[in-house]
């Protein structure tokens, strides 16, 4: 039975939410815009707005077990001048963008609790939620499993074959994902948790570069 600080707790993502999956999909489609695709951005997806971008379980999902995703940004490979390499670097701007974020909550975290700042305990909640959820919704999208963004930016490196592999399977690879989210989310946890370790010391390494 859930608690009532619980459902405070859960409440207090929703912003922290709805702020990570609108940087997340804005920098794909920012990205695929600043390799000469337009679609993204014709389809009102480059903006941090959250209505274009949220898909209901996917936030639901993020909400409850700390992992989700967001309405794919449609894009089309065929504008880019590398189609492989510019599926890549679409892919990889999400979780990099989601990163980037949890960088500047951590620092302001670090600053409000060093200077006692932030003085109410339900905004430094809120700002404590938003850090973790850019975290694990970048972690949650490196996965390597189809439509996932990990899967695509393989692209980067992988031969032709792959990308002939990973249309034809794609749709195992979703249907893996969501078998996973309904019956097995601890065990996706548990296999989150070693790029979360390697996220997680990188973003404590540039806090020890702050004073």
């Amino acid at each position: 039975m859930m608690t009532v600080p619980s459902i405070i707790t859960m409440l207090l993502r929703i912003p922290g939410l709805l702020f990570a999956i609108s940087v997340h999909e804005s920098a794909h489609g920012f990205v695929a815009y600043l390799q000469g695709d337009d679609l993204p951005k014709r389809q009102g997806r480059i903006t941090l707005n959250p209505l274009p971008h949220i898909d209901l379980f996917g936030a639901i999902a993020l909400i409850l077990f700390g992992f989700g995703w967001a309405k794919p940004v449609v894009t089309d490979p065929t504008k880019y001048k590398n189609p492989k390499t510019g599926m890549g670097l679409t892919a990889l701007a999400g979780p990099v963008a989601n990163i980037l974020s949890a960088i500047l909550f951590a620092v302001a975290l670090k600053y409000a609790n060093k200077y006692n700042i932030i003085t109410n305990k339900y905004l430094l909640i809120m700002v404590q939620q938003a850090y973790l959820i850019n975290v694990y919704l970048a972690i949650f999208n490196l996965l390597p499993i189809p439509p996932l963004d990990g899967s695509k930016i393989l692209f980067i490196f992988a031969p032709n074959k792959y990308i002939e592999f990973y249309y034809r399977y794609e749709v195992v690879g979703q249907m893996i994902l969501i078998a996973c989210i309904l019956f097995a989310p601890y065990l996706l946890s548990y296999v989150l948790q070693p790029i979360a370790h390697v996220i997680f010391t990188f973003i404590e390494f540039i806090l020890s570069l702050f004073p």
